[in-house]
């Protein structure tokens, strides 16, 4: 999901762009990708987690980007950035607390439970830090999306951002979308009625990986898979 999220934001940011913000964002993998891809681009990530973010430090200085690529030590919910950007990311956590076990790892509780909010709380962060004309890329799951089908329309609504698109990623052929990737703009686009939408199917019905998929991957100079 942080690779489909990473390259739907680069598709639709301009190619000017000079400040990204990643919600939550871990180890650092969607800064890095978007870093990747931009060269100029300064990068701003904001994670709750100490060991999480120490990680994403350590990745960021052995790729030699430490001077345009930082981490913010803290929750989303509450942190104080005095910066609006025109780009922000996010992949939230897919399920709700008490819709299954919680594993006592560290890292992996909060990476898929909403212990501390899930894409409602980051559409209301995104909300708060995008310029008036910015873009938020977010994924979530919609297999029943854990609570109701229309949760992370209704969510990003909520926080006054407008869906422009959507991706359905597809695991495998035949079988149903496994998360969605929403491009959404804040307040109102003139003339857009209902979203644009995609599928990518990242392998067909024998398993192999789509042309499509290996476009992604070759989008930010992965070696091929096949």
């Amino acid at each position: 999901d942080e690779l489909v999220t990473a390259f739907v934001a680069s598709r639709v940011a301009p190619p000017t762009i000079d400040a990204h913000l990643d919600l939550g964002c871990g180890v650092g993998s969607v800064l890095l990708l978007l870093a990747w891809r931009f060269p100029a681009l300064r990068g701003v990530g904001v994670e709750a987690q100490a060991v999480s973010a120490a990680l994403a430090r350590r990745s960021i200085a052995f790729n030699g980007v430490g001077e345009r690529v930082s981490v913010v030590e803290g929750d989303l919910r509450t942190v104080d950035l005095t910066e609006r950007f025109p780009l922000i990311t996010g992949t939230p956590p897919y399920f709700p607390v008490g819709s299954g076990a919680i594993s006592e790892r560290v890292q992996r509780a909060p990476a898929a439970f909403e212990l501390r909010g899930g894409i409602e709380e980051y559409a209301e962060a995104a909300s708060r830090f995008l310029r008036e004309d910015g873009i938020f890329v977010v994924c979530n799951g919609v297999k029943g999306n854990h609570s109701e089908p229309l949760r992370n329309e209704r969510a990003l609504a909520a926080a006054g951002l407008t869906v422009v698109a959507r991706l359905d990623v597809v695991p495998r052929a035949g079988k149903g979308v496994l998360f969605s990737v929403y491009t959404a703009q804040k307040g109102s686009v003139p003339g857009q009625s209902r979203p644009a939408v995609s599928t990518l199917v990242v392998r067909d019905a024998a398993t192999r990986i789509t042309d499509d998929f290996a476009a992604v991957r070759e989008h930010f100079g992965m070696p091929p898979l096949r």
